[in-house]
């Protein structure tokens, strides 16, 4: 029977950010959901407090020798805490962003298909398509006795293929060691004297080794040939019959008896594009190579050269690349003043790809002309482009190109031989590119379609892939790809990813810690997650989730719900126990969970203003020709199955091309055919999760530029003026008024090598990032960083007689981030949270009417409360004209949308349709909308 301390982790007195000193006890093995509304304190009391006070514990156990490298993590905020396990945390920001990691280098599944490629594959000629083969020497001797007994034959030791040269040197080497003939481009030739080879022309070069009439009595002297000529020619022997024109190859390496064609035996980082012996030489194993793009180049081929046409070489000046230019067009009887559009093709091939001939530059003061070669644009582009070392260089470059696939490697990251090697026809990037449905499958049918001996090196290496993939499968990720590149993962998928890793390590007796893991999951999705955190649970271990999705909260074993309100009216526990015992208390959570609180559905749809934008022929990533048209006016829903299309469509394509076509956004969008309709909006404003910024110098007072206006009233106080400081005073990122030991961040980061680098205070300043003299000017008795340690809530009363300021504060709080603080590190702010910042920020401008924002998954993060005031702010921006196009799974968001576009029917391959349109209740109608399924029994239980 456990113990008290072994049945719970005891936390008492926790009191990390807003918590309100408090104990509980967390039962262990089981699986606990924390909720509450965003700012309540959930992550405080699931991160902050529990995850911080486990990592402190683990670097504890290091020796001091090792501590004093990584520093010491401070305490958390918190008594103590009993019965606590070795704690792991899955956080949405931990995935890695590097281009060289992909799904399969996360998870480990490549490692295993490298090994299985390595030990288990077959080779393939890449001329002939033939399969390679290897010999011993035993077959070898054998086969050359068996085929040419009684024959005439010569064995050589090719020592040159194909290569330009006079190999002087090469040919007195060989006679050195004895050799007195060699076959040159196929004719025999006497070393006596070495003869002379033009050295322009290509030649093949084979060393006479032996000649021999084969026959069993000979095979000791075969050997000792072979020997020589396999030391000689690196492992290649060519047999070549007097009476026979082509001649056959051996090799101890894998080799196309055809050809000769011999590969190194494979090694597993023969198929890693992270090594230099598996990787493309050209893209480095990127699979993408910055190529210049004429777009960017020659936007407006209106303007003239003088006026700026050419947009990498800026402002006329008299430099030498423009008198070469002129030069180049004056020799055609044109001038840097003629419009790009009318110079002659011909002429502006010269001055984009340059020439070999001579121009001549005249000297304007009288010295000799001068006769020199044009580069060209493109050329000093690429160069730039391939020279890193100098860093300015090289970013001005980039400006002007675009990423494309590597044509030597195709996108595939990998050298050629690494493709020529095959499992069932299948090369290695084959296999990755295979969505993980398909390619489930295609393991788990694998081993009937290998051969004995491969199936015996393979068959435990299969496991391993099938049970990692299976994984994968459970927490709803069979869209992917293995080779899917981890930057464009979503927070929830990567989030999934690591949960998939870890049920696959079999830890028992761990403390798993996750935020928010149904982020960007479709509900019909939604029990194979729960599948897998109750898998967690099953085989030993805690699992503790932040959570508010309502199917996740029906199947935890306990529910800790944290509230009442945000940020300082919260911090408490306001409910405890199982579901249903939850479903009888009064919190919010519970009143939403048993239906005493619900949002409303509006009595009737906004009718829009009659206007649409079209967008047809989409075929980005697994869209299929795709036609879309979204109603303008409207709170658009686009909806649909995780990896059914909806980013790939919305964020891939359409707002691309609307960020080109209001602001020369210079990112490329996904192919499709045409766009109408973009006269009936005037601007594109995109709310994403990403950070507003990514050092805690950036704030929501930095970024709404509510801190301008508040520096700018501080630069106006008495004492201020007495002093003479300026609004640059009162900034924490430039000298003189910062505090220059932390350089006003009022943190200093230890970089904690294998660990996540930790922020501690800066004990100059003690946090307030300003220096005292700066401090002691005050408004209304409080300094600027005071005002910074605010929250909003407080800062709308603290600023009520300014409205300029209070404006923005209003937004803020409008969007439901009163409880945040002014001056709270962007670090800090979770992906929803960021969003509603940069909400807000536009709902402080003035609106047109004409706008179209987009927003991607925005109930991340957000309470059933907070989902109804960002819907108020939604319906806001609506109802001033505007069109909210909005990508979301959350049902309470679909079913007040004004027009949903839902995509399906599945994902992947799968996907990449539009399945349905219309109100709510007409995709309900639907009946392979799988979404409409999910949604019905919300609309009937509302009427109801």
């Amino acid at each position: 029977m456990l113990s008290s301390q072994e049945e719970f982790i005891e936390v008492y007195g926790a009191r990390a950010h807003n918590l309100k000193n408090i104990s509980l006890k967390i039962p262990r093995n089981k699986f606990v959901v924390i909720t509450g509304l965003s700012g309540s304190g959930k992550s405080s009391l699931a991160f902050d407090t529990i995850y911080a006070e486990g990592q402190r514990r683990y670097i504890e156990t290091f020796s001091a020798y090792a501590r004093q490298f990584l520093g010491n993590l401070e305490r958390p905020e918190v008594d103590q805490i009993r019965g606590l396990s070795p704690v792991i945390s899955i956080e949405q920001k931990t995935v890695n962003k590097n281009p060289r990691s992909t799904v399969g280098t996360i998870t480990e599944v490549y490692d295993f298909f490298r090994l299985l490629y390595a030990r288990g594959a077959d080779a393939f000629s890449a001329e002939t398509g033939e399969k390679m083969v290897k010999y011993s020497q035993e077959q070898i001797v054998n086969t050359i006795i068996e085929k040419y007994e009684g024959q005439k034959l010569l064995l050589l030791a090719p020592v040159v293929k194909g290569r330009k040269g006079n190999y002087k040197e090469l040919l007195l080497n060989v006679r050195k060691k004895g050799f007195l003939k060699a076959r040159i481009d196929g004719e025999i030739v006497d070393l006596v004297e070495i003869p002379l080879l033009d050295r322009f022309k290509i030649h093949d070069i084979e060393v006479v080794i032996d000649r021999i009439i084969p026959n069993a009595e000979d095979s000791k002297r075969i050997i000792q040939s072979c020997q020589t000529a396999f030391s000689m020619g690196k492992g290649m022997l060519m047999v070549q019959a007097l009476d026979d024109d082509e001649p056959i190859y051996f090799s101890k390496n894998l080799m196309c008896p055809t050809t000769g064609t011999s590969y190194e035996d494979p090694e597993p980082n023969t198929f890693s594009f992270n090594s230099p012996y598996g990787a493309c030489q050209n893209c480095n194993g990127l699979g993408l190579v910055n190529e210049v793009d004429i777009n960017k180049v020659i936007p407006d081929n209106t303007l003239s050269i003088r006026q700026g046409g050419i947009t990498p070489l800026g402002p006329f000046k008299e430099n030498w690349i423009y008198k070469q230019i002129e030069a180049i067009l004056e020799s055609s009887d044109l001038s840097l003043r003629t419009k790009i559009c009318d110079i002659p093709d011909k002429i502006l091939k010269i001055l984009l790809y340059g020439t070999t001939e001579k121009i001549t530059i005249k000297s304007k003061v009288g010295l000799n002309d001068y006769k020199t070669e044009f580069e060209g644009l493109f050329e000093l582009l690429k160069r730039q482009l391939a020279d890193s070392s100098n860093a300015a260089v090289y970013r001005h470059a980039k400006e002007f190109a675009t990423p494309t696939a590597c044509k030597t490697c195709q996108g595939s990251r990998l050298k050629a031989e690494a493709l020529q090697f095959m499992v069932d026809g299948k090369n290695i990037h084959e296999v990755v590119s295979m969505d993980l449905v398909d390619l489930h499958a295609w393991i788990q049918d694998l081993p009937s379609k290998l051969g004995t001996n491969q199936l015996l090196i393979a068959s435990e290496i299969i496991k391993e892939i099938d049970k990692r993939v299976s994984f994968l499968l459970e927490v709803g990720l069979g869209y992917l790809t293995l080779g899917r590149s981890s930057k464009t993962l979503s927070g929830g998928e990567a989030q999934r990813i690591r949960l998939a890793t870890q049920i696959g390590t079999k830890l028992v007796g761990v403390l798993y810690i996750l935020d928010e893991p149904s982020i960007g999951l479709h509900q019909r999705d939604n029990h194979r997650l729960i599948s897998a955190l109750k898998q967690l649970r099953d085989i030993g271990n805690s699992v503790i989730v932040v959570e508010h999705d309502k199917d996740i909260m029906l199947e935890a074993d306990h529910i800790i719900d944290i509230g009442p309100k945000a940020g300082v009216h919260g911090g408490k526990i306001i409910a405890e126990g199982t579901y249903n015992e939850i479903l009888e208390q009064n919190s919010s959570t519970a009143q939403y969970l048993n239906g005493h609180k619900q949002i409303e559905i509006p009595v009737n749809r906004r009718p829009g203003n009659g206007k649409s934008l079209t967008l047809t022929g989409c075929t980005g990533h697994n869209l299929k020709k795709v036609d879309l048209e979204i109603p303008l006016g409207k709170l658009v829903c686009i909806t649909g199955v995780s990896g059914s299309g909806k980013s790939s469509l919305i964020n891939g394509t359409l707002y691309p091309i609307l960020n080109a076509y209001f602001f020369n956004g210079k990112k490329k969008p996904l192919p499709y055919k045409k766009i109408d309709g973009l006269k009936n909006l005037d601007k594109v404003i995109e709310i994403d999760q990403s950070p507003i910024g990514r050092t805690p110098r950036s704030n929501p007072a930095t970024y709404t530029k509510l801190l301008d206006d508040v520096r700018q009233l501080y630069a106006q106080v008495p004492e201020a003026k007495i002093r003479g400081y300026k609004p640059g005073r009162f900034s924490f990122n430039t000298k003189g008024g910062r505090c220059e030991e932390c350089e006003g961040a009022g943190i200093k980061k230890i970089e904690m090598n294998f660990l996540p680098d930790v922020y501690v205070h800066c004990e100059k300043c003690n946090g307030k990032r300003f220096n005292r003299e700066t401090l002691e000017i005050r408004y209304k008795g409080h300094s600027i960083s005071d005002v910074l340690d605010m929250t909003i809530e407080n800062a709308v009363e603290f600023f009520d007689a300014i409205p300029k300021v209070k404006r923005k504060l209003v937004t803020l709080l409008d969007v439901g981030l009163g409880y945040l603080t002014l001056g709270q590190q962007s670090t800090t702010l979770s992906g929803g949270e960021a969003q509603r910042v940069k909400l807000a920020a536009e709902l402080s401008k003035r609106s047109t009417g004409k706008t179209m924002y987009i927003l991607d998954e925005p109930s991340t993060g957000l309470h059933f409360d907070d989902i109804a005031m960002l819907l108020e702010v939604l319906n806001r921006l609506t109802n001033e004209g505007n069109t909210v196009v909005v990508i979301e799974h959350n049902l309470d968001i679909i079913k007040v949308a004004d027009h949903i576009v839902d995509l399906g029917p599945e994902g992947g391959v799968g996907g990449g349709t539009i399945l349905a349109t219309g109100t709510p209740e007409e995709i309900c109608k639907v009946k392979n909308s799988i979404t409409g399924k999910f949604l019905e029994p919300e609309l009937q239980a509302i009427n109801a």
